[in-house]
């Protein structure tokens, strides 16, 4: 993508499912903005790291994939046509409420009344296992740090390496799809929901998942960079050779805040302390929502981000508009504005 110059009432910074509402209530409220994020796509985690796993909390869906759920939040700002500046990191940021200025690492820049930070955890990336010749490996597609679609390992032959949620989940969500599933873990407990726990013993029974503990990635095999084997230790030396078209290993993210520590904001444990009130931050006209905000009582769920979306675009009105007052309306007499 070439250089951009845009000048808009609201940079929105991250475009996963907060960052998406936050736009739909910006444009509500008749103000202009513009969705910045690191990914080339949009939607976040939910789109880069699970898509087709269900979501059980969001208002009116029993269930519903990551990814409908963000290609319904897509649908619901078409009409505003809001402008995505994907692949694009800011890594600076001038001015004050009311006339910021914010530069990506690609030349492109943001004219801005305000800001609103919906980032996320910031940037992240896979805690990769130290294995030798992993690299090629990876560039043959046979290593995956998490799974967007499923349908790739039918019939094949994965092992999985965690204990956490993530190898529990996706052991459990290929287990009849797969040839075999081998689920490693160097500790005989694994860290997920007891009813996840419940239906892996069962399916551990049912021998539809070989489960081996206490075990750790080892060495990878192959030939002409494609995978064959994977081996494992345990801890007293015994080494084994698992059959494997694919490893999918599961050691958590790495996450960075990146150029956000600079901006002059307070920043505690990873996150941005915001007034619950308003999610405005310690610097007026930058609002944080979403995980990445902080203030009591703080639930991590992407319900609670869309309600902190509709409060930071109401706080947000003042200072684009700072000469008119908000008279609320409910959408159903509204509208969607023209």
């Amino acid at each position: 993508m070439t250089k951009s110059s845009i000048s808009t009432d609201v940079a929105i910074i991250g475009a996963g499912p907060t960052g998406l509402f936050a736009a739909f209530e910006c444009s509500m409220l008749k103000m202009t903005c513009v969705l910045i994020d690191t990914l080339e796509h949009v939607g976040g985690q939910c789109s880069a790291l699970y898509p087709e796993k269900p979501i059980y909390d969001i208002p009116a869906h029993p269930a519903i994939t990551a990814q409908s759920l963000i290609d319904s939040l897509e649908k619901q700002i078409e009409p505003f046509s809001v402008p995505r500046l994907l692949s694009k990191t800011v890594t600076t940021l001038k001015g004050e409420k009311g006339n910021f200025t914010l530069i990506t690492q690609k030349g492109d820049e943001i004219h801005a009344k305000a800001i609103i930070i919906a980032a996320g955890a910031g940037s992240f990336g896979p805690n990769r296992p130290p294995l030798d010749n992993i690299e090629q490996f990876e560039k043959a597609g046979n290593i995956h740090y998490y799974v967007r679609y499923s349908d790739q390992f039918i019939g094949k032959d994965i092992v999985i390496a965690g204990g956490g949620d993530s190898a529990v989940d996706w052991a459990l969500a290929l287990k009849d799809k797969a040839n075999s599933i081998s689920l490693i873990h160097r500790r005989d407990r694994f860290r997920a929901a007891p009813e996840s726990l419940c239906r892996l013993e069962q399916a551990i029974n049912e021998q539809k998942i070989n489960k081996l503990v206490p075990y750790q990635l080892h060495a990878l095999r192959g030939e002409q960079g494609c995978l064959n084997e994977v081996d494992v230790i345990s801890l007293d030396g015994e080494i084994k050779s698992l059959k494997a078209d694919h490893l999918l290993a599961f050691f958590g993210l790495t996450t960075d805040l990146g150029t956000l520590k600079d901006w002059g904001f307070e920043i505690s444990q990873g996150r941005i302390p915001v007034n619950q009130t308003t999610l405005q931050t310690s610097q007026e006209g930058i609002y944080a929502i979403g995980d990445i905000a902080q203030y009591p009582g703080k639930l991590k769920l992407i319900l609670q981000g869309f309600s902190e979306a509709a409060m930071a675009a109401h706080d947000v009105y003042s200072v684009v508009y700072p000469d008119l007052a908000l008279h609320f309306e409910h959408s159903t007499t509204q509208g969607i504005p023209q």
